[in-house]
């Protein structure tokens, strides 16, 4: 820098400076040179000597170099296998260590395919989630475990679409042997109820004592048959599936339960399985037509309700969260209210009283299975008090088809009873009591008909069958009770008095049956206390309790025996009316017969057959009766007489039909039936004797005659006319008595003697009434 920092030509001085440096270097080389050149020429004089043997040593050391590398050749190879081996070693080893990091992920996928294999789809995500979190993410550089995280979601979607249709498999599975669960659950239910029943007749020794001793043998020999036969069965199936856990492979809703929450979609999961819940659940709830009409049809109903909430209870208890008691709750009372409904309408259609008892019987065994399972079914049995009342209807139905047939075969004659064995028979089926004719001797007869025995039977049967009803409603004895009086109330007033009304309406039903109806109200009216009592020894309950209800046969019978008693009297009169029907009188006879006529005397002989049948009637009935005939006969008689037709009548049928009137006046006189008082049934035949009276003193014309019975019907204004004087003959064309008209003079005579007679009539007939 100086150099070229310093004045012109500077670079020419610098050179030449540097040539004047370089000599002078030389000049010290050449020193130096010159100084060591004598050493040089001794060292080159050294190599010329040492020439020689270089090139002889260069010889053996090519020589040996030859032989050192012919003999290297192998160990050469040697090295070469060695290093390749090494290598081969080292890639053994890094390939090794490699695989020990892959191997993990090779069985993890390889158990992850065996659990697909195998439909463990639970334990093939827990798999998944151990290859995502552990495995892969080690090994995430190979080809083939970016193949396996890209197969993992589609292994995800195709586990949750098996899931789900093994699912809906298990849905329609448990919609197919529903009713089969139901069928067992209901049976095991029935079974424990009826050990612990018999665990309870043997713990209560004084169960039953006071029971009705036919009944109680009745019952407990049903009871030991029933016992018997389901201990016989358990030990026959002892080995049988008995459990909806058994019955039912739960493991598709657990794995799909799992795999949804392990996949987060639990909740999706858990709506899904519950709307296919509730529409099996209407699906199940939908009756069959014609479920009515067998006991079956219902049994299988109720089977199908019962299994649907057996497994529904079974999942509530066996997983978490999948249901709830608010959504079975809600589920039972949505279908208590269809069941109820179901139940109310098909129930209304059975008129077979026992299909409705098998109903009864499979309600309460659904009820109480379910109850076992924790579903309330308080409603249940308020239906059945519903049901119960159907039961009573259809027993009062057959009830009166029973009734009617015993009414149809029987003879309306007093039991014939040979000897003491019969009489036993018949005391032991009806409880009659007659110390009088207890004391007479063999062969006798009973007062009442056989239909009396018959009936009291059938009543008592009636309380059998609806006793039937009452048990097993989880009912007090008190109700039981009260249950059975107000049926027995309804068979009695309203059945049995329907059946009675109607078998004396009918027309072949003479007076003979009726006197014999009427008997045998009697006798059925004297049982209703054993009735009470019957009743009373079946429930265990007194008769002095004050909530007891009392029989009201008494009515019945009494309102029969007056509708029987009524009958006979028109049946009388009809008879009555026939016979007069028949009789045919010449009113222009000039002389009567001299006797009286036949179809009276035909009459008055059946009546006094008749009365004599009367004697089994109490009196009044027979006294009544008696009455009513007499006063019928007069007012037929009277009727015949004062007919409008009737235009004349001679003096010789006034004679025939005085006799026939004495006739009737002689037998009303010889009490056909004892206990009138004086000349009461006399008075029946009054009116008769009047006319009869007014006929043979005065023998006025029939029209007078006419006007004066009409007169004599008008009562308190009678006189008036008497005192005026209005009668008058108002039947001039057909006057027999044709003399008295010859002149005004006579005809006021009779006119004065007619009103003094009928004066004398009135007074008479007054003092008798």
């Amino acid at each position: 820098r100086s150099v070229y920092d310093d004045q012109p030509n500077a670079h020419q001085r610098f050179m030449e400076k540097l040539d004047a440096c370089i000599r002078n270097h030389d000049r010290e080389i050449e020193k130096m040179c010159n100084f060591h050149h004598q050493g040089f020429v001794d060292a080159i004089t050294e190599l010329l000597k040492v020439r020689a043997d270089a090139e002889k040593l260069k010889v053996q050391v090519t020589d040996t170099n030859r032989r050192l590398q012919d003999s290297g050749k192998e160990v050469i190879a040697q090295t070469e296998e060695i290093i390749r081996c090494r290598v081969q070693q080292r890639n053994i080893t890094t390939v090794v260590e490699k695989l020990q990091l892959c191997l993990p992920v090779l069985e993890m996928y390889s158990k992850l395919k065996e659990h697909m294999n195998v439909k463990r789809y639970y334990s093939a995500l827990k798999t998944m989630e151990q290859l995502e979190n552990l495995y892969l993410p080690r090994v995430s550089q190979y080809r083939f475990c970016q193949i396996m995280i890209e197969n993992l979601p589609k292994l995800r979607e195709e586990i949750k679409e098996i899931s789900m249709s093994d699912l809906k498999d298990f849905l329609e599975s448990i919609r197919k042997h529903s009713d089969r669960i139901g069928e067992t659950a209901m049976k095991q239910a029935q079974q424990q109820k009826t050990f612990t029943t018999s665990l309870q007749k043997q713990n209560n020794v004084n169960y039953g004592r006071n029971m009705h001793l036919g009944r109680s043998r009745i019952l407990e020999s049903k009871n030991e048959i029933t016992l018997k036969r389901t201990f016989e069965d358990e030990d026959e199936h002892e080995e049988e599936v008995l459990t909806a856990q058994d019955l039912v492979d739960f493991s598709p809703v657990y794995r799909c339960l799992h795999i949804y929450s392990v996949l987060g979609d639990g909740e999706i999961f858990e709506n899904y399985y519950r709307k296919q819940r509730r529409k099996q659940a209407r699906l199940v709830l939908q009756p069959q037509s014609s479920m009515h009409e067998t006991v079956e049809g219902y049994r299988r109903y109720f089977s199908q309700i019962v299994g649907f909430f057996v497994v529904e209870d079974h999942i509530l208890h066996v997983t978490q969260g999948l249901v709830t008691r608010t959504y079975t709750d809600e589920l039972w009372n949505m279908a208590l209210s269809k069941i109820i409904a179901v139940l109310r309408t098909h129930s209304s259609y059975c008129s077979d009283p026992d299909l409705v008892l098998e109903l009864k019987n499979l309600i309460v065994v659904f009820a109480d299975t379910l109850q076992g399972y924790g579903f309330p079914v308080n409603r249940l049995f308020d239906l059945l008090f519903e049901i119960r009342d159907q039961y009573n209807e259809t027993l009062l139905k057959k009830w009166s088809g029973l009734f009617r047939d015993i009414f149809e075969v029987d003879n309306y004659s007093p039991i014939p009873v040979a000897n003491e064995e019969e009489y036993k028979i018949i005391i032991s089926k009806f409880p009659f009591q007659d110390p009088e004719l207890d004391k007479q001797s063999f062969p006798k007869k009973l007062p009442m008909s056989q239909s009396v025995p018959q009936i009291y039977i059938q009543v008592k049967e009636f309380i059998y069958a609806s006793l039937k009803f009452s048990e097993s409603l989880h009912r007090s004895s008190t109700e039981i009770d009260d249950m059975l009086r107000k049926s027995t109330n309804l068979l009695l007033t309203r059945t049995l008095s329907s059946c009675l009304q109607n078998l004396i309406k009918k027309p072949h039903i003479g007076l003979t049956e009726l006197v014999q109806i009427i008997i045998n109200t009697t006798h059925l009216e004297q049982a209703c206390k054993y009735l009470e009592d019957f009743i009373s020894n079946i429930t265990n309950i007194s008769q002095v309790t004050v909530h007891t209800a009392r029989l009201y046969g008494l009515s019945t019978f009494k309102d029969a025996r007056h509708a029987a008693e009524g009958e006979i009297y028109t049946k009388l009169n009809q008879k009555i009316d026939e016979f007069i029907q028949i009789a045919d009188y010449d009113w222009t006879m000039s002389e009567s017969d001299g006797r009286a006529s036949g179809y009276l005397m035909d009459l008055i002989n059946f009546l006094r057959s008749t009365f004599q049948v009367f004697t089994h009637l109490p009196g009044k009935v027979a006294q009544t009766a008696c009455m009513s005939a007499c006063q019928h006969l007069s007012t037929s008689l009277m009727q015949m007489l004062l007919d409008s037709e009737l235009k004349q009548i001679s003096m010789g049928a006034i004679q025939q039909f005085n006799l026939d009137v004495i006739q009737c006046e002689l037998f009303a006189s010889s009490e056909p039936v004892p206990g009138f008082q004086g000349d009461t049934l006399q008075l029946a035949f009054i009116d008769l004797r009047q006319v009869r009276h007014y006929f043979l003193l005065t023998g006025c014309s029939l029209s007078y005659i006419k006007f004066s019975f009409k007169c004599l019907h008008i009562g308190s204004s009678f006189p008036q006319f008497l005192r005026k004087g209005r009668m008058k003959d108002s039947s001039k064309k057909n006057n027999i008595f044709a003399p008295f008209r010859k002149n005004d003079r006579d005809k006021q005579k009779l006119i004065e003697t007619v009103v003094k007679q009928l004066r004398s009539l009135v007074n008479g007939m007054s003092q008798h009434t």
